[in-house]
């Protein structure tokens, strides 16, 4: 386990003969609050970048502990813009430790095992109270004064049998540079040759399947086959109507068919002869390609059954929340859980029962003002985020605590290198598309990373990356030109 940032934290083990102990976190000073963020995505992340701005009375500036399993902050709308070539992955997925090298924030790569909150239990009058003690995969355990669940939610990937085996979800750096080196391999195996294209499928059409698939198959371009499946008969049901549409047009004018109306039954391995072009189920043959074959059910009435050859099988729908497998096994049900495996907050995104313990992102079930459950996305995780550090703040200090209210400001998506969707709510009906789209969506997201430093890094090389764009573009008009004279 690694900590950073300018405090002077370790690690000190309380002496014992009969047992060793575990090693408690000694935190630099005694007397401040102490504050620990479980989770480092957009909630965690940027509730101790909020906690830092803040201007405290006294003595009262907590000491703030991030805890994530990765060394690196990923900001994942952008995710998309790593296979598509756009980005590098320093400029959406950046250190903690540089990130935080100019905050008194510390941060512990490790992950989570138990939580044990006690800020549900009656105190004795004079007794002091802290928030409860989180036990650490490396056996640490950090005892605390307020928490932050920020641990969002993991990918469901086990939901029909072979989906576990052979399909990729694709929801954390780990997963998109998995999906990249396998698109390169499956390039390299057929550049040069006359072989059948590359396919991939794509299992779930929301913001994730529809962004996936826009920017593989600009991708593949003639080389290869967007196959997408989704169990509703319209893409991305939630979305605006403009963002909707915007994304069926460059969807029915690439490489991909859509199978709407369908969901997967199972997904198989077999493989295919080069020479005979036979399929083999479950059986190697030296030499032979391997395809993932996926069965698909009709959904609705009056279609039929399909089956689908791949190369590849992405899988975005399903998620699981963290919260669940992290409660004590003696009392299973200390902090309060929906159906769908997330904590039930107060409007002040307290945790209902624990008032020294937060919940924000994906990991809090809030509904807004009609009931309905706030979106898993990043945009409520920045306004929690904010709400969260300061009502942080008014707890420690004993001022009144702020109900959050959800500002939706509008829904993006890209479409592919050079495309776009925007709606903003604050314009009715106003959705930008195509090239002005993804200038205004790479503009909004420049300016939502976590550090002003990082932010300048970050534009000046994205814009060094339009110009050789653009000086490129001159040049094969220029060519094309001379070549046509």
């Amino acid at each position: 386990m690694a900590s950073s940032g300018s405090g002077d934290g370790g690690f000190s083990r309380p002496q014992s003969i009969d047992e060793a102990p575990m090693p408690l976190y000694s935190w630099p000073d005694k007397k401040r609050p102490r504050v620990c963020i479980l989770g480092g995505g957009f909630g965690g992340l940027y509730t101790a970048l909020r906690l830092e701005s803040l201007v405290w009375p006294g003595n009262n500036k907590p000491q703030v502990m991030l805890v994530d399993q990765s060394d690196r902050f990923v900001f994942k709308p952008m995710l998309y813009e790593l296979l598509s070539g756009e980005v590098d992955v320093w400029e959406i997925a950046p250190y903690f430790t540089e990130l935080l090298k100019n905050t008194s924030v510390q941060f512990v790569k490790d992950s989570v095992k138990l939580l044990r909150p006690s800020d549900h239990l009656r105190r004795e009058p004079g007794v002091s109270c802290t928030g409860g003690v989180v036990h650490l995969e490396s056996g640490t355990v950090v005892e605390y004064d307020w928490l932050v669940l920020a641990l969002g939610a993991e990918a469901k990937i086990d939901v029909v049998p072979g989906s576990a085996e052979y399909a990729l979800p694709f929801t954390t750096l780990e997963h998109a540079l998995k999906v990249e080196s396998e698109l390169k391999m499956l390039e390299r195996r057929r550049f040069g040759k006359k072989s059948p294209p590359i396919q991939v499928a794509i299992v779930g059409l929301g913001y994730s399947g529809v962004e996936l698939a826009a920017t593989i198959s600009e991708r593949l371009k003639n080389t290869g086959t967007v196959k997408a499946i989704n169990f509703q008969t319209t893409i991305c049901p939630n979305a605006p109507p403009g963002n909707r549409e915007a994304a069926l047009k460059v969807l029915e004018s690439q490489n991909i068919q859509l199978f709407l109306g369908y969901s997967v039954n199972c997904i198989r391995e077999v493989y295919a002869s080069e020479d005979s072009g036979s399929m083999v189920a479950d059986a190697k043959v030296g030499g032979d390609d391997k395809k993932l074959v996926l069965e698909l059910q009709a959904a609705q009435r009056g279609l039929q059954s399909q089956v689908l050859e791949a190369d590849l099988v992405l899988w975005t729908v399903g998620s699981q929340s963290q919260i669940l497998r992290l409660q004590p096994p003696d009392a299973p049900y200390v902090i309060p859980l929906n159906g769908r495996g997330q904590v039930e907050t107060e409007e002040t995104l307290q945790v209902k029962g624990h008032p020294r313990t937060f919940a924000i992102g994906d990991s809090a079930a809030l509904r807004d003002p009609s009931g309905k459950f706030l979106p898993a996305n990043a945009q409520v995780a920045f306004q929690q985020a904010d709400f969260a550090g300061w009502n942080l703040w008014a707890a420690i200090n004993d001022r009144p605590l702020l109900p959050f209210r959800f500002q939706n400001l509008g829904e993006m998506m890209t479409l592919g290198r050079n495309d776009a969707a925007i709606t903003a709510n604050f314009i009715e009906g106003l959705t930008l598309e195509g090239p002005v789209g993804h200038a205004a969506r790479k503009l909004v997201y420049c300016l939502r990373m976590p550090t002003d430093e990082h932010r300048v890094k970050v534009g000046v090389s994205w814009l060094a990356k339009g110009a050789v764009d653009s000086l490129a573009s001159l040049q094969t008009a220029v060519s094309n030109i001379i070549a046509g004279s």
